[in-house]
């Protein structure tokens, strides 16, 4: 197919792609596997958090043992029928370890949903509000930014004392979105006025309307990475809080499993992988959230890109 273009008085001939012939634009998955793919950080970070996935999502069949059971001698040292030893009670700790991968994820990723959704609707919905509204959730999020955290989730789990997983969750999630709220803020100002959302606004919608399907689709990137990074703070926030007995000591998880060990001094009576097991694991749980960021952070900010790309030209 072909079109004739005047140039310079002459009459030539171009050639025009069928509109099927045209390239296609990668979508949102395909680009960022393709970021994940040619960074290291961000693969080996899919990887581990992959296997500990499958874990938790299969640990009644990985399992050798209950978890809750007595299978054998009490501080047994690591063999063939407990690879890695057992608990002053005589429980397998591998079998607390893998069945412990549930809560451990579950809190992670509900926290971090939970921090990301409240600083989404306050961050986002102030920059675009703006006026008094703007003003006075910006002084909502200035407070709880000024506000120790760590202090006042013990403060908070210690009055719900015993609450289990669901007291943990909320109360990451009080004291997590913040941060994230005010990273939110400069960005959804930076679209208050284009175009795009003016003429949302010519047609008619509502605030709600604008904020949900034209400006957090602009911003995918940056939830992801709060997201992220919140979920980071609530998987460590709660090995934190259950270490030092603030959590449902009856329920199974890597931070409770670290509080048993400690009362019962695993590492002075011969059982230190009571201890060691469950924290190299949220050591690399968290470690494997982190390295994902960093495919996210490419994603966000083309200069980080084309700054890799610059090394690994070198």
């Amino acid at each position: 197919m072909y079109q004739h273009i005047a140039v310079d008085d002459e009459a030539r001939v171009a050639p025009v792609l069928p509109q099927s012939k045209l390239p296609a634009r990668p979508g949102m998955l395909a680009r960022v596997g393709s970021v994940i793919l040619s960074n290291r950080k961000a693969l080996v970070g899919v990887i581990i958090l992959a296997a500990i996935v499958v874990t938790a999502v299969f640990a009644p069949v990985l399992a050798p043992y209950d978890p809750n059971a007595t299978v054998g001698p009490p501080g047994a040292p690591p063999s063939h029928a407990f690879w890695l030893g057992t608990t002053s009670q005589g429980q397998d700790i591998l079998s607390q370890l893998i069945w412990g991968s549930r809560e451990t994820l579950i809190i992670g990723i509900v926290a971090g949903l939970a921090a990301t959704m409240l600083a989404v609707l306050i961050g986002v919905s102030a920059a675009y509000l703006g006026g008094v509204a703007d003003n006075l959730l910006s002084s909502v999020t200035d407070i709880f930014l000024v506000i120790p955290a760590l202090p006042l989730m013990i403060v908070i789990a210690a009055y719900a004392r015993g609450g289990g997983m669901w007291v943990l969750i909320g109360v990451i999630a009080i004291t997590g979105w913040s941060f994230g709220a005010r990273q939110l803020r400069p960005q959804a100002l930076s679209l208050r006025n284009r175009e795009f959302l003016e003429s949302a606004r010519v047609r008619g919608e509502n605030s709600a309307y604008v904020i949900v399907f034209e400006v957090l689709p602009n911003m995918v990137s940056l939830i992801v990475a709060i997201f992220l990074g919140a979920a980071l703070y609530a998987i460590l926030a709660a090995a934190g809080l259950q270490f030092i007995g603030l959590g449902n000591p009856s329920d199974l998880s890597w931070g409770t499993m670290l509080y048993w060990g400690e009362n019962n001094e695993a590492l002075m009576t011969g059982s230190p992988l009571w201890i060691v097991a469950p924290g190299t694991c949220i050591a690399l749980l968290g470690a494997s959230v982190a390295f994902i960021n960093y495919a996210v952070d490419e994603l966000a900010n083309p200069s980080l890109r084309g700054a890799r790309r610059k090394r690994a030209k070198k």
